[in-house]
């Protein structure tokens, strides 16, 4: 980037004192759409570490030559952007609104009190909140907290679910970084383990929120939304008194109380059982739910998904590319994907699942496969790419 671009430097998507209001990303949460993407420096920081060739000499470009960055649908904030930011808080969800994401993740569990809140399982609050700091609730939660016994081999646990508390009980709770100390003997200790490759710079601040103000903060900045119907355990239905499928519904009826047009949401699910109920029962949301793939075993073939009137599938990004010579190629599954007339997205950028470049990856994904769209966890990374290469 070139020099006058400093401000993208010295204010990226972080509360610092030379920043105006309008770069403040908290404060900045109820003035509307983003006017102004940024992008910071790690963009370029990965590019400098391609390998010479045409792709570097374009990103290279890029970066030398682009003073503006437009919001690309093509980069999804998978979580917000928990690279650095608490995870489905709303700071992660403004910082990676900053980054450009065109789309951004709820993923959907619920409360003791049936009400919907966005969490990546109904079993992690121990170690994305500080719930276990709080007494009072960590008394309530499924599996209190035990220290380890490390003489004996035995690690620490704990277990606090979204069902064992009421949606204004998980509402005072503030996030943090995903990580336990498996090993610690005291609650400090065990809540204090974010990993080398993130920081706790950002995180004394995480806003929780439920699935409603997510509908209504998305809205406002203008993006589109993609929830993921999380998957609850026998004793989180009991807890709430809900069945799966009106678990389902449930989550589809807050987009229409809110008036949200069913071209602006993805719903996701890895249970494909979820994705056919709303392609039946709400087809016009239907028509664009997303079936979320991990491991191929057990799943139907990419025929037999496409019979049943899903158009979209998400596969893990290693099901999709592979390295053959030290070259990034469509996987033989991607191409069966496409011939089956399957549209696809992705998961998840930033997350280094090997050992690919980034952008090499993001080459093949775009380019070879057409992808609709792709997860990141620091949203800049694909928004960069997109904005760059056509």
């Amino acid at each position: 980037m070139k020099f006058s671009q400093l401000g993208l430097f010295l204010c990226p998507l972080v509360l610092l004192s030379a920043c105006s209001d309008d770069d403040n990303p908290i404060q900045a949460a109820n003035t509307g759409a983003i006017s102004k993407v940024q992008l910071g420096p790690r963009p370029a920081f990965l590019v400098d570490q391609l390998a010479d060739g045409e792709l570097k000499t374009s990103l290279q470009a890029c970066v030398d030559d682009m003073t503006t960055y437009s919001v690309s649908d093509f980069s999804i904030g998978h979580r917000g952007a928990p690279l650095m930011f608490p995870e489905h808080t709303k700071e992660s969800y403004m910082a990676a609104a900053r980054m450009g994401a065109g789309v951004l993740e709820c993923d959907v569990a619920f409360t003791k009190d049936g009400e919907l809140v966005c969490r990546h399982s109904h079993a992690d609050l121990h170690t994305t909140t500080n719930v276990l700091a709080v007494p009072e609730l960590a008394a309530k939660c499924s599996v209190p907290f035990t220290p380890a016994d490390t003489a004996n081999g035995v690690e620490a646990t704990a277990e606090c679910r979204t069902s064992d508390f009421t949606l204004a009980e998980y509402k005072s709770l503030t996030g943090k970084m995903d990580a336990a100390n498996k090993q610690a003997t005291t609650v400090e200790e065990y809540m204090d383990a974010t990993p080398s490759f993130r920081t706790d710079l950002y995180a004394e601040v995480g806003t929780l929120m439920s699935h409603k103000e997510s509908i209504a903060l998305f809205k406002e900045l203008g993006v589109k939304m993609t929830p993921e119907l999380k998957t609850p355990a026998a004793q989180d239905l009991a807890a709430a008194g809900i069945t799966q499928q009106e678990f389902a519904q449930k989550m589809i009826d807050e987009y229409i109380e809110a008036g949200i047009e069913p071209s602006e949401v993805y719903a996701q699910s890895f249970s494909i059982d979820d994705v056919e109920y709303w392609v039946a029962n709400t087809p016009e949301f239907g028509e664009q739910a997303v079936y979320l793939i991990y491991l191929l075993d057990g799943v139907p073939s990419p025929t037999e998904i496409a019979a049943k009137n899903i158009n979209i599938v998400a596969p893990i990004y290693t099901a999709l590319v592979e390295e053959q010579d030290g070259v990034v190629v469509a996987t033989d599954y991607a191409k069966q994907l496409k011939e089956a007339g399957l549209d696809l997205i992705t998961w998840t950028i930033e997350r280094k699942y090997t050992s690919m470049h980034e952008f090499e990856v993001l080459n093949v994904l775009k380019k070879d496969l057409e992808l609709v769209g792709v997860f990141s966890d620091w949203p800049a990374t694909v928004t960069f790419f997109d904005n760059c290469i056509k």
